[in-house]
């Protein structure tokens, strides 16, 4: 456990001594800052609307404007969390493999699982502290909405992203111990994370086994339904599962490497 947080704490000093953090969490606030906006004022328009043909005598469509706002605010972050977790994770054993560094590390006392866990533990933490002020915007719509929004609706929605960000971030690390390169780690990262998007599209026919089984890897779909507060367990199988398996990819790649040292 010593070394894990060992681990921990130099990573969290890294991005914070560089200005990785202050980068990804600045763009990424601004994005969600201007689209939730965006998107706040375009209900508040429609409800308008909605309002004004309820008093000329017709009736007004049905619909729940804080479910709204939060199932197409967090379908956005998730967008955006595909394009800024590459950011997070491209220098994470790159940069340490052109440095020569990740050498010191392998020689240390330290554990293969425990320099991978701790790494992720830190791009995890990282991606919390991008992740929870846009939590903020869904409080304060809460407090001043009637009917109030469900908590659990809520945390449920940043439950997946959480999950959901943990799962890119484990890939991102093991996609990272392939390369030296920052930048080719950020495009492979990239380039993964869009084929993880779109793959239940590559098949017409979604009734077919291979269809459903392409489906199932679509990593955006099992998020969907966090977002109207629904924990399914299917979903938080997945996330982990993609977890664990980022972690064990990355724990053979720096195994490979110990041998060829050798």
């Amino acid at each position: 456990m010593k070394g894990i947080l060992a681990i921990y704490r130099r990573e969290m000093q890294s991005y914070f001594v560089s200005p990785i953090a202050y980068i990804v969490i600045g763009v990424f606030l601004i994005m969600c800052g201007l689209f939730f906006y965006n998107l706040l004022n375009d209900v508040i328009r429609y409800g308008f609307q909605a309002q004004m043909q309820a008093t000329r005598g017709g009736a007004p469509p049905e619909f729940d404007m804080t479910s709204i706002i939060l199932r197409n605010s967090l379908g956005l972050v998730s967008t955006f969390i595909l394009f800024m977790i590459p950011m997070i994770t491209m220098g994470m054993y790159a940069e340490e493999r052109k440095r020569g560094t990740m050498e010191m590390l392998m020689t240390s006392p330290l554990t293969e699982f425990q320099i991978v866990f701790g790494k992720f533990l830190a791009a995890l933490t990282l991606f919390a502290m991008m992740l929870a002020p846009t939590f903020l915007y869904h409080a304060a719509i809460r407090f001043f909405s009637e009917p109030k929004m469900p908590w659990k609706l809520i945390f449920a929605g940043y439950l997946g992203a959480l999950l959901l960000g943990g799962a890119l971030i484990a890939l991102g690390a093991w996609l990272s111990s392939l390369t030296e390169n920052q930048i080719i780690a950020a495009i492979i990262t990239f380039g993964a994370f869009i084929m993880l998007l779109v793959v239940d599209r590559l098949v017409g026919d979604p009734t077919t086994k291979i269809g459903e089984a392409l489906q199932y890897l679509s990593i955006l779909r099992h998020f969907d339904d966090f977002t109207k507060g629904v924990i399914d367990t299917t979903g938080v199988i997945y996330y982990l599962s993609v977890i664990a398996l980022g972690i064990f990819l990355t724990l053979r790649t720096l195994d490979s490497m110990r041998w060829r040292r050798a």
